[in-house]
């Protein structure tokens, strides 16, 4: 059996203060909330099952309590260091942008663009963000492939300023000989 458990008052009362208070990150929390179920004497494996956790995280922290008191009870997780942004890959990015995606659409988003470059989409969204790129409103023009469009175009054109009298003016392609550029 397992010695009593013990928690000085000053600890306890920064225990409880720690477990009322809403700012505090959610695992220190946690971590207040079983220091202090120990130390009412309630036993590791029902302090488990109250708080949602494995034994063995209550034995952690209850070790770590014991050799180095409220210090201990700290996260030693770093976390993952942040990827540095390179004027490089910053310039991949809107190099990437400024082409027409390869599927055919309109413009690229954060998304369409991370699975054509391999990279986070708020890294996209961070590099458009500097100098204000806004791809899905760009303004578009389309440039033709077909030698006579000027003439189509123009009679077209001219059908809808002067239409023939009782005539009715259709307008049908099936596919635009087109090609996306940005202005």
């Amino acid at each position: 059996m397992p010695a009593k458990f013990k928690v000085s008052p000053a600890a306890t009362s920064e225990l409880q203060a720690k477990l009322r208070c809403r700012s505090f990150p959610a695992e220190d929390v946690r971590r207040a909330d079983i220091m202090l179920r120990l130390a009412e004497g309630q036993a590791q494996r029902a302090v488990a099952r109250a708080i949602g956790c494995s034994v063995n995280t209550v034995r952690l922290w209850r070790e770590r309590f014991t050799t180095e008191g409220l210090a201990g009870l700290y996260g030693r997780h770093e976390g993952r260091e942040i990827a540095q942004e390179t004027p490089e890959l910053e310039a991949r990015i809107l190099d990437c942008t400024r082409r027409s995606p390869k599927d055919g659409s309109t413009h690229w988003s954060t998304r369409k663009l991370v699975a054509e470059l391999g990279i986070s989409h708020m890294r996209v969204a961070r590099t458009w963000a500097k100098p204000g790129l806004k791809p899905h409103q760009l303004r578009r023009y389309l440039a033709s492939d077909d030698h006579d469009f000027a003439k189509k175009a123009a009679d077209v054109i001219g059908l809808y300023l002067k239409p023939p009298t009782n005539a009715v003016v259709f307008a049908w392609m099936r596919k635009p000989p087109f090609r996306h550029g940005t202005a």
